[in-house]
C-alpha cells in the first residue's frame, strides 16, 4: 500500500533480517524443507512476495481444490480460480478485505521496478487518458528541471499521434494538489453536516452505479441470447455434417469460428455476472468511504497509502486551449467505494455577467495572439525568432540536464557505459570431450 513492488519488499525484508518462510517453519518442525540446508536464511525472493500478496487464506478463508491431477502425466496442475471451493471465515484473518482488494488492483495496474529512475511516482498506475483510455506515463525531468509530468502512453506509439491525438500533458504536482483539496473539502463537509454528507454520497453512488449497471445488464442479456444461438448453430452444423449436407472442410472452419466466439462470450458473461452481483453487494460501500474519511484527522500530507486507499483512478482530459499558459484542463477523480464524488464546496459555480464578459475578452485576446502567430509562421518571421531563441535556450538547457545527470549518477541510479570497468577480451577454450 506504500507503493513498493515485490522486489523492493524482498530487499527490505532481507535488510531487516526477517527469516524466510522455510526457515521459520523449520523452527517448528514444519514444511517440506525442514531437513534441507538453507544457503541464506534471509534470502527473500520476489516470487515469494507475490504469492503472499495474492494468498486468500490470509483473509480468514480456506481454499480447496486449487489443483487437479491430469490423467496424462498424473501430476497436479493449477486450475482456474472459478473452480476453487472457498470456505469463508474459518480462521482468524490477518488482513482486511479492503486492503487486499486495493493491493490486487495496484498489482494489476502497474509493474514496479527497482532501478532505472528510482522509486515509482505516487500517482503511477492511477492516471489514465480520458479520450483513449490508455495509461499515462511519468516524465521526471522537463526543460532541465525536476518537474514530474504525466503524458498519454498511446500518443507516443509509432506512428506518433495515431492511437491518441494529443499528449494530455499535466503536471503531477497539480493533480496531487487537486486530490488534497478534494479530500480536505470532503472531510470538512462530513464534520459540519454528517447527515447531509451521507445522503449526498449515497445519491451520487446510486446515480453512477444505476447508469453503469443498466448498460451491463442489457449487454449481459444480449450476450446470453447470442450464446444460446451459437449453441443451436453448432448442433445444426454437426447434424448437417453427419448427414453429408456440409463438407468436412467447411464444417471445421465454421466450428472453429463458432467456438472462438463462444469462448469470448462465455468470458464476457462471467465478467458481467460478477459486476451485476458486485453491484447488489456494494450498497453499503458508501459507509466504508465515510469510515475511511473518519480514519484520518487531516489531509495536509498525502502519503502513498492514502492515495491507494482513496483513489481508484484519475482521468485526464486535454487542455481547453493548447499552447496557452492560462487555460483550463478537466480532471476526473474516481474514489474507491463511491466513484466520482465532488463535494459542494468544489462544485462549479455559475459565472456572473461581469465574469463572463471578462472571460470573453480574454478568449478574444488569445484568438488575436494566435492569428498573429499564424501570420508570423506564414511569412517566416516566427522561424527566424525561434532559431535565435532556441540557440540560447539549448545551451542553458544542456547545462541544466548535465547537472541533473551528474546528480543521478552520484546517487547510483544509473551509470554510463564509459564508466563501467574495462575488461579485456578472453579467448574461448574448448575441452577435449566437447571437441570430440
Amino acid at each position: 500500500m506504500e507503493g513498493y513492488g515485490p522486489y523492493q519488499i524482498s530487499k527490505l525484508l532481507s535488510e531487516a533480517k526477517v527469516e524466510i518462510p522455510a526457515v521459520h517453519l523449520a523452527r517448528f518442525q514444519e514444511g517440506v524443507n525442514r531437513t534441507k540446508p538453507v544457503k541464506d536464511p534471509y534470502g527473500w525472493g520476489s516470487s515469494t512476495i507475490v504469492n503472499i500478496l495474492k494468498k486468500r487464506e490470509y483473509l480468514g478463508h480456506t481454499i480447496n481444490f486449487k489443483t487437479r491431477k491430469h490423467f496424462k502425466d498424473k501430476k497436479s496442475h493449477y486450475v482456474d480460480e472459478s473452480e476453487w471451493t472457498i470456505f469463508e471465515n474459518t480462521h482468524e484473518a490477518i488482513i482486511d478485505q479492503e486492503t487486499f482488494d486495493n493491493v490486487q488492483r495496484i498489482r494489476a495496474n502497474v509493474r514496479r521496478y527497482p532501478d532505472g529512475w528510482g522509486d515509482a511516482h505516487p500517482l503511477t498506475g492511477l492516471m489514465y487518458c480520458a479520450d483513449c483510455g490508455g495509461k499515462m506515463y511519468v516524465h521526471r525531468v522537463n526543460n532541465g528541471k525536476r518537474d514530474p509530468q504525466f503524458t498519454c502512453s498511446q500518443y507516443s506509439k509509432i506512428p506518433c499521434g495515431t492511437l491518441c491525438g494529443t499528449q494530455h500533458r499535466i503536471r503531477a504536482e497539480a493533480v496531487l494538489t487537486l486530490i488534497t483539496d478534494m479530500l480536505r473539502a470532503i472531510a470538512e463537509y462530513s464534520k459540519n453536516d454528517r447527515a447531509e454528507f451521507i445522503r449526498t454520497v449515497q445519491e451520487t453512488q446510486a446515480a453512477q452505479q444505476a447508469a453503469d449497471i443498466s448498460k451491463k445488464r442489457k449487454r449481459l442479456a444480449a450476450a446470453q441470447k447470442r450464446a444460446g444461438e451459437l449453441e443451436k448453430l453448432i448442433c445444426k452444423i454437426y447434424e448437417d455434417n453427419a448427414l453429408g449436407k456440409l463438407p468436412d472442410a467447411r464444417y471445421e472452419a465454421l466450428d472453429a469460428q463458432y467456438a472462438k466466439e463462444q469462448d469470448a462470450l462465455n468470458a464476457e458473461i462471467t465478467e458481467l455476472e460478477k459486476a451485476v452481483i458486485g453491484y447488489e453487494q456494494s450498497r453499503k460501500s458508501a459507509e466504508k468511504f465515510i469510515a475511511l474519511i473518519d480514519k484520518y484527522e487531516n489531509f495536509d500530507t498525502l502519503t502513498n497509502t492514502m492515495l491507494n486507499e482513496f483513489v481508484e483512478k484519475i482521468l485526464v482530459h486535454e487542455r481547453a486551449r493548447k499552447g496557452s499558459q492560462d487555460t483550463t484542463q478537466e480532471v476526473e477523480i474516481y474514489f474507491n467505494f463511491v466513484g466520482r464524488y465532488i463535494p459542494p464546496a468544489l462544485q462549479p459555480v455559475p459565472l456572473t455577467p461581469e465574469e463572463q464578459e471578462e472571460l470573453r475578452k480574454k478568449e478574444e485576446r488569445k484568438d488575436r495572439l494566435h492569428q498573429n502567430y499564424l501570420r508570423r509562421k506564414a511569412n517566416g518571421k516566427q522561424k527566424e525568432w525561434e532559431e535565435r531563441y532556441n540557440a540560447r535556450r539549448k545551451a542553458k538547457m544542456d547545462a541544466a540536464k548535465a547537472a541533473i545527470r551528474a546528480e543521478d549518477m552520484e546517487k547510483g541510479i544509473f551509470t554510463t557505459v564509459s564508466q563501467l570497468p574495462r575488461q579485456e577480451p578472453r579467448k574461448a577454450t574448448v575441452s577435449a570431450s566437447a571437441a570430440i
